[in-house]
């Protein structure tokens, strides 16, 4: 079909996610049509190196034959199985094993989802079931984190801090609270670690301890803008929620599989979850899955308030056999030496990354492993913002589009990289200097120059 009718024939009827209906009616869609590596090619024959890996998901690359192998051979053995009636098949056996192996402490426990979204839903599900079964069914308050990104279910998104997706969505609940996020760049205090500590402390307190069921984060905040928090920042949280018994979720569903460096980001933060969320990374983004790992004393808690009793939370494509064989087959790329690359990928790119930091436009450089931001301003002692009305998140993909690189372009003017774990020296250097001309075509915007300080 030629590209001009799939454009139309989206235009008519394909929804897009987090789109202007009207803004996307009027640009059109671009068509990708292959991939592999870290590079995709459009309709056109363009090859881009995406920056982005798909939505921080493709973390293996693309046109990994073993995973391609994986998913054909289970589909032609076994295409489904339910999980319900206390039916089941091998891969997400194995995977739920594999998972709970390699898991911070004792997340020994795997309930599949097909991504982040329903994830997170469903931890709410589980620990409200959690609360009840404890005979504390007035624990049903929530705390989350400004800028921080949980999914975009009816209650996900409540617990989500970005106005976009509250906005004509009557969402938060009353029962959803936040706190400030760390932003470092951003942030008043000079302590972080203690404010913080001081303000979830003083949050709890004022919607009263027997009342707060848990607190989530992510290890680094990705859709807010990759806010990475100041060191011991994750552990003075999760210390936090232990001293009042509240339940403590990481929302690694970014995070996840390499892209920060280790397998899981709280690794690094020293840290175990009651309840960690996991997706993206989980199969590579090849198809769609994602998971809830809770701690034993959570799901022994569960289990024993239910008793013979069924806990009712369930869904028809919870661990399918497809997605888990391929979860397996991409495991087996991260631990053949994908996650060594990336690591190593990762500190090219940072380093890369903070030789832009002389540009007039770039106001703050920050990252983890394959997770980074370039934050533009026009003025860097004050550190404002691009102007609304360049359209900074529009503007700035499209001309990186024109660049040959794919990356994250937040509304605010800010530059989000996410590339998959398979990344070449070459295709590090490349970004950066595509960036560069990028940020050099900006500054002489006209409406930049005349508010550049």
């Amino acid at each position: 079909m030629l590209t001009n009718s799939l454009v139309e024939l989206d235009r008519r009827h394909l929804i897009h996610p987090v789109s202007s209906f009207r803004g996307h009616e009027a640009r059109g869609v671009r068509v990708l049509t292959s991939g592999k590596g870290a590079i995709v090619t459009d309709s056109e024959g363009r090859d881009l190196i995406d920056g982005f890996a798909g939505l921080w998901c493709v973390n293996a690359g693309y046109g990994q034959e073993s995973v391609v192998e994986a998913a054909s051979e289970q589909m032609r053995r076994l295409p489904y199985a339910t999980g319900y009636f206390d039916l089941g098949s091998e891969a997400p056996i194995k995977l739920a094993a594999a998972l709970a192996d390699r898991a911070p402490g004792d997340l020994n426990h795997v309930y599949f989802t097909l991504g982040g979204s329903d994830a997170v839903d469903s931890t709410i599900r589980f620990i409200r079931y959690y609360w009840h079964s404890k005979g504390q069914p007035q624990r049903d308050q929530f705390i989350s984190v400004a800028n921080g990104y949980h999914g975009s279910t009816t209650v996900g998104a409540g617990l989500t801090a970005l106005a976009g997706f509250h906005d004509g969505f009557g969402v938060p609940y009353d029962w959803q609270h936040k706190i400030s996020s760390h932003y470092v760049y951003r942030n008043p205090n000079a302590d972080i670690v203690a404010a913080s500590v001081a303000e979830l402390r003083a949050k709890i307190e004022a919607i009263g301890p027997e009342r707060v069921g848990a607190f989530y984060l992510e290890p680094i905040q990705g859709s807010g803008g990759v806010l990475v928090p100041p060191k011991g920042w994750v552990k003075a949280m999760r210390d936090l929620c232990t001293e009042y018994e509240i339940l403590f979720v990481a929302d690694e569903v970014i995070t996840g599989f390499g892209r920060t460096g280790p397998l899981f980001a709280c690794e690094d933060e020293g840290i175990v979850p009651d309840l960690m969320t996991v997706a993206k990374g989980l199969t590579s983004g090849y198809v769609p899955m994602g998971a809830v790992l809770m701690r034993d004393h959570v799901y022994e808690t569960i289990a024993e308030g239910a008793g013979a009793k069924a806990v009712g939370h369930g869904f028809t494509y919870s661990a399918h056999p497809v997605s888990a064989a391929v979860g397996l087959a991409v495991l087996e790329l991260y631990e053949g030496g994908l996650l060594e690359n990336g690591r190593r990928a990762g500190a090219r790119l940072m380093a890369g990354l903070e030789t832009l930091r002389d540009h007039p436009l770039v106001g703050d450089v920050r990252g983890r492993g394959m997770l980074a931001a370039v934050e533009l301003v026009t003025d860097k002692d004050a550190k404002t913002p691009l102007p609304a009305s360049v359209q900074p998140a529009t503007r700035l993909f499209d001309r990186a589009w024109d660049h040959g690189l794919i990356v994250r372009s937040f509304p605010q003017g800010i530059f989000g990289y996410a590339p998959p774990l398979c990344l070449t020296d070459g295709q590090v250097d490349q970004i950066v200097a595509r960036t560069r001309a990028v940020l050099d075509e900006t500054l002489d915007d006209p409406e930049i120059r005349a508010v550049l300080r």
